[in-house]
């Protein structure tokens, strides 16, 4: 897809040597295969981007905030397997990036975030928009720095690049001084300065076997899949898929893992966790045995430790080892990468084959809690159900091969219990962080990377009035994102908890004064549309996925609809709410 209102560009490889700082910046981007950046421009990074204007080799997507540079870029690597890379200022301009930074080191994801800064003679003066970006981002970035030498920028991209790849990916940052940037760098860059591949992390033989004879003997196993197997790769999801049903053994997802094994699979159990469904909580309640691969025992995940799993013993493969034993004590932990890990168990002679009975007993029982059918709902002629959008909208996409991103909230848990997906990198959401404003952007990071594909963002209307402004970015570059608004009027997360922990003491959680979204939508350039009747429901997302370009649909929703399955805070896997007041039967685990 063409770039829309693109700015005239000039080719940088007829500038004479020698180069500058910022130039030097982007010659080590591209080097590294950098094509792609998202970023805001200010006075501090102006030299930088007075080189990307004569630099034909990159673009740049220009975003109304830093905080949705960074989640554009998050979905940019998220969907593609890519470093996303985010360019802004100083002062403001990166500090308004730290909530980004947080959601990327929380979830696992792989950026560059370049920061201008004041010149370095007046760095602790407090210049004009001057920030400690080093103190500021550090507790959010797997590694900072701030160059002081012109010629240190090819090699320190380098090994920025590397380290935001590397071992359990995430966030780093480079501070950049306006005098660094313009500084003529005195040696010719290294050709060779390039970031590294990440080198895989091999298990220990004597782990793997270990995990090998558990998995072999066990007559109630659970598989256990997160968001590292996404991280890995379509192959190591490609591995996870064959080594489950070579097992026949059933299989459950975390939040940030759902797409690394195939959702249309039987053994398929759905989303485990505080909205999971009731057969992969209740999966893991009764297993003999727990392989958790790429995952790491989150709280929303876990309930009540000293509840989880209580008969079962635990395998743990991570590439952090920082991440065996924190919350959960294992029985054989694995430090290794989800590929390797997962290749060394296809190679164990123990699990060469399975016997398909031997597990007969335990299906019978899962199939038992499946057919209960925890997330059937009656659809209502007065009113859309956020379950029935959800259902909805997951027939619509039926072999588009969408990209789906959301925000934060009852929609973003209806999304997962609902929506199907049977690879991987096509699911984006905020997991460990939980950040509201998130959706819009992650949308437009993925439909840059995929101009062709159906990008989805599902939202709510607190969340989408977060990052609002960024449908100004999607209609600047071409991105035809789809917004899917669920409408209930209220945060409806807070509502939900208020209602069942707070006495119904409805505090701050009424958005009493939104927007009318069509028009707003119209303003900048989407199509839109509202709808509010179930009957009109089905035509309306039709409508919404055929426009050509960006399209806004606001759906208005039960204002006061529930989310379950929900396992209370502070509950094990076994106890259930299936609706308000109505609590899985205890005989039933």
């Amino acid at each position: 897809m063409e770039q829309a209102l693109a700015e005239p560009l000039h080719d940088l490889a007829s500038t004479p040597t020698p180069i500058n700082g910022a130039q030097a910046l982007l010659q080590a981007l591209i080097d590294s295969g950098i094509d792609t950046l998202f970023g805001y421009p200010g006075g501090a990074a102006l030299p930088l981007y007075d080189a990307l204007h004569g630099e034909p080799r990159l673009r740049h997507v220009l975003v109304r905030h830093e905080q949705a540079a960074v989640h554009a870029a998050e979905g940019y690597a998220r969907s593609t397997g890519k470093v996303g890379v985010v360019l802004v200022t100083s002062g403001p301009g990166v500090a308004n990036t730290i909530s980004g930074l947080l959601d990327a080191i929380s979830d696992s994801i792989p950026l560059l975030c370049i920061s201008g800064q004041v010149a370095t003679g007046v760095i602790g003066t407090q210049a004009f928009q001057e920030s400690d970006a080093l103190g500021m981002s550090r507790p959010v970035t797997k590694w900072n720095r701030q160059l002081r030498c012109a010629d240190d920028i090819p090699a320190t991209v380098a090994k920025a690049l590397a380290v935001a790849a590397g071992g359990r990916p995430g966030p780093v940052l480079l501070d950049l001084p306006k005098d660094v940037q313009l500084a003529t760098l005195r040696r010719t860059p290294a050709v060779s300065a390039q970031a590294p591949k990440p080198a895989s992390v091999k298990p220990s033989p004597g782990a793997i076997q270990r995990a090998a004879d558990l998995i072999s003997t066990a007559q109630r196993p659970v598989f256990y899949g997160g968001g590292g197997l996404v991280n890995a790769g379509p192959q190591a999801c490609a591995d996870f898929t064959e080594l489950v049903r070579r097992m026949g053994a059933p299989c459950t997802l975390t939040l940030m893992g759902l797409g690394a094994f195939p959702a249309s699979d039987p053994a398929f159990l759905g989303m485990l966790g505080m909205h999971g469904t009731v057969e992969a909580n209740l999966a893991m309640h009764e297993a003999d045995l727990v392989v958790c691969i790429g995952a790491r025992f989150d709280d929303r995940v876990t309930g009540k430790l000293g509840e989880f799993c209580p008969k079962a013993r635990k395998i743990h493969v991570d590439i952090d080892p920082a991440s065996i034993h924190r919350t959960v004590k294992v029985d054989v932990p694995v430090v290794a990468d989800c590929g390797s890990a997962l290749q060394a168990l296809l190679a164990e002679p123990a699990l060469a084959e399975a016997d398909p009975q031997r597990l007969a007993g335990w299906w019978r029982r899962i199939e038992g809690w499946r057919a209960r059918d925890c997330l059937a709902f009656e659809p209502r002629a007065d009113s859309i159900l956020p379950q029935q959008l959800m259902a909805t909208l997951q027939q619509k996409l039926q072999g588009r091969e969408a990209i789906v991103s959301t925000d934060v909230g009852q929609h973003q848990m209806w999304a997962a219990q609902y929506l199907r997906f049977d690879a991987p990198r096509r699911w984006l959401t905020s997991g460990g962080a939980g950040t509201m404003g998130y959706g819009l952007p992650a949308a437009i990071g993925a439909q840059i990377a995929h101009p062709d594909s159906t990008v989805v963002c599902v939202s709510g209307d607190a969340s989408i009035l977060m990052n609002i402004q960024e449908l100004s970015t999607a209609v600047q570059h071409g991105a035809p994102v789809k917004v899917v608004l669920s409408n209930n009027g209220y945060m409806g997360m807070v509502r939900q908890w208020q209602e069942m922990n707070h006495g119904n003491r409805l505090s701050h959680s009424w958005n009493a004064a939104l927007p009318d979204f069509v028009a707003l939508a119209r303003a900048f350039g989407w199509g839109a549309r509202r709808v509010a009747d179930p009957a009109e429901l089905a035509q309306a997302l039709d409508e919404c996925l055929a426009w050509d370009g960006p399209f806004f649909l606001d759906v208005q929703v039960a204002p006061q609809e529930n989310c379950y399955p929900m396992i209370p805070a502070g509950r094990g896997h076994h106890e259930i709410l299936l609706s308000a007041g109505a609590w899985m039967p205890r005989e039933a685990a």
